[in-house]
């Protein structure tokens, strides 16, 4: 998925600011309840779209360890061995909500199984009119990923087709949900600077995208098939991470505070506080969430932030899975201790202890968040009693640079 890597003019928010826009989520019964698990325990998950091979015995470790895992339509033979290893485990296919793929059209023929709703073949014999176009007539051609083609969302009868196929393909591999990628936000998203002549501005891009949410919604649900979407870049388009999940089970965050081990997302405008807030707003809606940060292949920094800012608003309902670049979608995220651990029931919700310091305490732990800026001064904090760090070690203090989390335990039974 692409990414526009930008974070705007970042300056420091007022945290009583933050906490009004999380109080103000609206509740709202979902049309498919999630069962939530511990808010203490953080959840994971694994996108496995590369088709690399994956044993018997990895699927029999990993699943038991995994709230959700996203698999290629091709795969349901896999679905079924992961629901054996953990039978709580939902299984998702990938769907592409706005492309559709020539290398997946061969002959003139689709492929039985593809990873989009439509195929090309169908699309270019039947109905051309669902490519989108630029003012000249030509098409879409994801930049940076060759042989996508960008379709019409807004096209009702896209819409029907792209359903219909789609919930065949799960209830025929087994699945329980589908990951609908690329609910796109901007007009020019894959080719900068050039809007589809259909949807000259992002206005009437974005109402194309929650039309075929709000025209399927009802059909998953009788089918029994979750909804997520790739919601990447969300936080730059004020109101639209709940206007697309309202018709949705949930949201997927692709790139979520962390962009690489040192280029980590601090309090703004178009900041921390949005992409915590999509966590917050699911929960209170009992949807799903998923958040990847993109963290280095050493060093704990990026983790650690963003899996304390995860605890800071979980209540069960969301899972986190870090990532080492971009569309590294293959071997499973690494084995944790975090992912182990266990901080019991939240006493409330997180509070200021700072400026922009955040604190949350647990039955069986605390959580601390500095959001400041990367460089800026560390603050050190008193822990009120003795906590245990991640090395095990006990502290009564922590210090906490600009960007950074800690999440520390105590002796206590969950």
């Amino acid at each position: 998925m692409h990414v526009q890597n930008r974070s705007g003019p970042l300056f420091r928010i007022i945290v009583a600011m933050a906490a009004a826009v999380l109080a103000s989520v609206v509740i709202a019964v979902p049309s498919q309840a999630v069962t939530a698990s511990s808010p203490g325990r953080a959840q994971s998950f694994w996108l496995h779209l590369d088709s690399s091979p994956i044993s018997d015995y990895v699927i029999t470790t990993k699943a038991k360890s995994m709230a959700y895992v996203v698999l290629n339509a091709w795969e349901g033979s896999l679905a079924a061995k992961f629901k054996k290893a953990n039978p709580n485990i939902r299984v998702f296919v990938y769907k592409d909500l706005s492309s559709t793929r020539s290398y997946a059209c061969r002959n003139g023929i689709d492929d039985a199984q593809i990873p989009t709703g439509i195929g090309y073949c169908e699309a270019a014999r039947a109905h051309p009119e669902w490519f989108l176009t630029d003012s000249r007539g030509n098409r879409f051609e994801y930049s940076g990923y060759a042989g996508h083609w960008q379709m019409d969302v807004g096209n009702t009868t896209y819409q029907q087709r792209w359903g219909d196929n789609v919930i065949a393909s799960a209830k025929s591999g087994g699945f329980d949900g589908v990951l609908m990628d690329n609910a796109l936000f901007g007009c020019d998203t894959y080719h900068d600077g050039r809007c589809p002549k259909a949807y000259p501005t992002d206005a009437p891009f974005q109402t194309a995208y929650k039309s075929m949410f709000a025209n399927l919604r009802q059909r998953f649900a009788d089918a029994g098939i979750l909804t997520v979407a790739n919601l990447a870049n969300a936080r730059l388009y004020p109101g639209a991470w709940d206007a697309y999940t309202e018709h949705l089970d949930g949201g997927f965050d692709e790139w979520w505070l962390a962009f690489s081990e040192t280029n980590l997302l601090p309090a703004g405008v178009e900041g921390w506080g949005m992409q915590v807030r999509e966590i917050a707003s699911n929960e209170a809606r009992g949807k799903i969430t998923w958040v990847q940060p993109h963290v280095g292949a050493t060093g704990d920094r990026a983790f650690r932030y963003a899996l304390a800012s995860y605890f800071l608003v979980q209540q069960g309902r969301s899972a986190f899975a870090e990532t080492l670049g971009q569309d590294a979608y293959g071997a499973p995220p690494r084995t944790r201790a975090e992912y182990t651990w266990n901080l019991g029931t939240p006493t409330g919700a997180y509070r200021t202890i700072g400026n922009n310091l955040l604190r949350r305490d647990f039955g069986c732990g605390t959580v601390l968040v500095n959001t400041n800026p990367s460089g800026s001064t560390a603050v050190t904090v008193y822990l009120g009693r003795t906590y245990y760090n991640e090395f095990g070690s006990p502290v009564t203090t922590a210090t906490l640079p600009g960007t950074s989390g800690k999440i520390l335990r105590k002796s206590c039974t969950a």
